[in-house]
C-alpha cells in the first residue's frame, strides 16, 4: 500500500505544471522580499522592483528596449554560429588525429585561460572600435570551449560503427551524416548550451567597452549615471529573453537529441 501511494505523488511532482508552480513561486516571493526591503531601507541604489518594472516599461514603450536587446542579440548569434563552426571543426579534427592534437593542445589551453578581458582589448587595438572587432572578440573566447567538448566527443567515436559504414560502402557524406554526427549531437549541444552561456556575458563586456549600442553599453550608460532602476530594468529584460530561448529552443532541442536514450 505504501508503494501505491508514493507513486502519484513522485509523478505528480515531476510534472511540468508542477515544477512551473514552484518557479514562479519562487520568483513571486523573491519580489516580495525584495519589495519589503526596499520599502524598509529607503536608498535610491535599492529601488523596489515596481520602479524597475516601470522603467522598463517606458523603455519598452520608446523602443530602445527592443532595440539594444535586438542588436546584442545579433551580435550573440553572428558570434555564436561562427565559434560553433570553427571550434566544431578544430575539435573534430584533433579528436580524430592523435598527432595534430597533440601539436595544438598546448594552443587550446592557452586560448582556454587567456581572460576574455585581454582578447577584447586586443581585437578593439587592432581592429578599431568596429562590428568586426566586437564579434571576433566574442567568437575568439568560445571557440576553444567548443573545441575542447567536441574533440573529446571525436574521441570517443564507435570505431565498428565506422567500420560497418566503410564495409558497406558509405562514402564520406552518408558516414558523416549518419554515423558521425549522431554521435557527435550530445557534445555539439553541450558546448552550444554552455558555450551560450558564455557568449552572453561576454558580448555585454564588449558592448560596454566599444559599441555605442547593445545592453551593454546601455548598463555603462546609466552605471555613469548610477540610475539603479535602468540599470536592473535592462538587465531583467536581458535575463527574460536569454531564459525565453532557453526554454523555448535550447530545451526542446536537446529533448529532440536525447530522444533515442529514452
Amino acid at each position: 500500500m505504501q508503494r501505491l501511494n508514493t507513486a502519484p505523488r513522485t509523478s505528480a511532482a515531476q510534472s511540468p505544471l508542477f515544477r512551473i508552480a514552484w518557479g514562479v513561486g519562487s520568483i513571486v516571493g523573491f519580489l516580495l522580499f525584495w519589495e519589503v526591503m526596499a520599502l524598509l531601507i529607503q536608498h535610491r541604489h535599492l529601488p523596489p522592483p515596481t520602479a524597475v518594472f516601470s522603467a522598463m516599461a517606458r523603455e519598452f514603450a520608446s523602443g530602445e528596449l527592443m532595440f539594444h536587446i535586438g542588436m546584442t542579440l545579433y551580435r550573440v548569434v553572428v558570434a555564436f554560429v561562427i565559434a560553433m563552426l570553427i571550434g566544431s571543426t578544430i575539435g573534430i579534427v584533433m579528436g580524430r588525429n592523435g598527432g595534430i592534437d597533440r601539436f595544438f593542445d598546448t594552443w587550446l589551453i592557452l586560448f582556454l585561460n587567456l581572460p576574455a578581458l585581454v582578447i577584447i582589448i586586443l581585437c578593439y587595438v587592432w581592429f578599431g572600435r568596429t562590428e568586426v572587432a566586437a564579434i571576433t572578440a566574442v567568437a575568439v573566447n568560445k571557440i576553444p570551449n567548443v573545441a575542447v567538448t567536441v574533440r573529446e566527443g571525436a574521441r570517443s567515436l564507435s570505431r565498428d560503427l565506422a567500420e560497418m559504414a566503410h564495409m558497406y560502402r558509405f562514402g564520406w557524406w552518408k558516414t558523416l551524416r549518419h554515423v558521425t554526427l549522431p554521435q557527435l549531437a550530445p557534445f555539439f549541444l553541450a558546448s552550444a548550451r554552455t558555450g551560450l552561456s558564455l557568449v552572453w556575458k561576454i558580448v555585454l563586456v564588449v558592448e560596454l567597452l566599444g559599441r555605442s549600442n547593445g545592453v551593454g553599453f546601455q548598463l555603462g550608460t546609466y552605471f555613469q549615471m548610477f540610475d539603479v532602476s535602468m540599470i536592473l530594468a535592462y538587465a531583467l529584460a536581458f535575463i527574460i529573453i536569454v531564459q525565453l530561448i532557453e526554454f523555448g529552443i535550447l530545451q526542446p532541442i536537446a529533448a529532440r537529441v536525447n530522444r533515442w536514450r529514452r
